[in-house]
């Protein structure tokens, strides 16, 4: 199945035409003056036991959060969930991982994800994370293929979500990027500066306020 395909059925409807602006140059963004943080998880988690149905009902009370306080804890322990690690080799290296990026040490940070993701390609942070670590050396292709694989797993992946629509907002396709940060905040209404985005894109892409 070819990257195009893929596209079309496990990203936002709406989305192909997107996905190959990303593969312009990355080096024509290199310096862009708006590239933002991509979304991770809190430094801070709750412990988790197990995830079964439990994430539906976490999802659903992130919706239901009635302030951020609230929602904030909900999101931890989503984030908490997704961020278990399937055994402890993948936990060691995953926090090698961590102080590599910390340390700014990008090429280390990559092959030690490279690495997990060879050995538990079923462990969506890891995806996550990868993609993270190529938006920020430029790499919007790699980046965005890796956003489409967290995806396949975990559809109501708002970080995932956020960061694509961050991309395309860099690479310019505002109305797309607005479509994906929507779809963010119909998962997770309490994203940090989302809704701020979504007004800004909205005016631009519909030429109106919301």
């Amino acid at each position: 199945m070819t990257l195009r395909q893929r596209v079309a059925v496990n990203v936002p409807a709406g989305l192909v035409f997107a996905a190959l602006l990303a593969f312009a140059p990355p080096a024509a963004h290199a310096d862009s003056p708006s590239k933002q943080k991509l979304p991770q998880a809190p430094k801070q988690l709750p412990s988790v036991q197990s995830h079964g149905k439990s994430l539906d009902f976490l999802f659903d009370a992130l919706k239901a959060a009635p302030d951020e306080d609230s929602a904030r804890a909900v999101e931890a322990r989503i984030w908490a969930i997704w961020m278990k690690t399937p055994s402890d080799t993948v936990a060691l290296l995953m926090s090698r991982a961590s102080i590599a990026l910390e340390n700014n040490e990008s090429d280390v940070a990559l092959k030690l994800l490279d690495a997990i993701i060879k050995l538990r390609p079923d462990y969506t942070e890891a995806w996550n994370r990868r993609a993270t670590l190529y938006y920020k050396k430029n790499d919007y292709t790699r980046a965005m293929e890796d956003i489409e694989e967290v995806l396949r797993r975990e559809p109501r992946h708002f970080g995932a979500l956020a960061g694509l629509g961050v991309i395309l907002e860099e690479i310019g396709d505002d109305k797309h990027a607005l479509e994906v940060f929507r779809r963010a905040l119909a998962i997770n209404p309490h994203l940090d500066k989302v809704p701020d985005m979504v007004k800004s894109l909205t005016e631009k892409v519909e030429g109106r306020d919301i």
